[in-house]
């Protein structure tokens, strides 16, 4: 069935059911898609007073992208394969920024002891952001360590 509907009407049927559900936490916010790539539908809401929708270390923010897809492929009978991204407020990019700066704190650390330096537990997303900035910088390395939902990154001397 997803074969007959487009991506772009996928996206609709996600900022439908988000305004939804933004009225029925009784907040005022508005649900557009910002964009579509391959199967990725990105939706942002903007508004006021919406940091519910964040909540602690944007694990709320990452669950409203996993129900805006079971919504979708419910409606759809199953059959949407898209993955849904969803931001608030501009969070991803301001706790994309301040990921990147922080590695960059951590890496020159590390360059300076030579001593690998493990950090906090956090989601793939933001794990995906420290081992693209390690990637960019000089004279250090990065893996990762643990078992989900403990699992870490540790930046290592290159």
């Amino acid at each position: 069935m997803s074969d007959e509907v487009s991506m772009e009407e996928q996206g609709s049927m996600v900022v439908e059911f988000l305004d939804g559900l933004v009225a029925s936490y009784g907040l005022t916010g508005t649900a557009s898609v910002t964009s579509i790539d391959d199967d990725v539908i990105d939706v942002a809401i903007a508004g006021d007073g919406l940091g519910v929708l964040i909540g602690p270390g944007g694990h709320t923010l990452s669950a409203l992208g996993e129900v805006s897809k079971t919504a979708l492929q419910r409606r759809l009978g199953g059959t949407a394969k898209c993955r849904v991204r969803v931001d608030v407020g501009g969070y991803r990019e301001t706790r994309r920024d301040a990921l990147v700066t922080f590695t960059g704190e951590v890496a020159e650390k590390v360059r300076d002891t030579g001593a690998p330096h493990a950090l906090e537990p956090m989601s793939s997303i933001d794990r995906k952001i420290v081992h693209d900035a390690v990637g960019e910088l000089d004279g250090v390395g990065s893996t990762s360590d643990g078992e989900e939902p403990r699992r870490r990154v540790v930046i290592v001397p290159a």
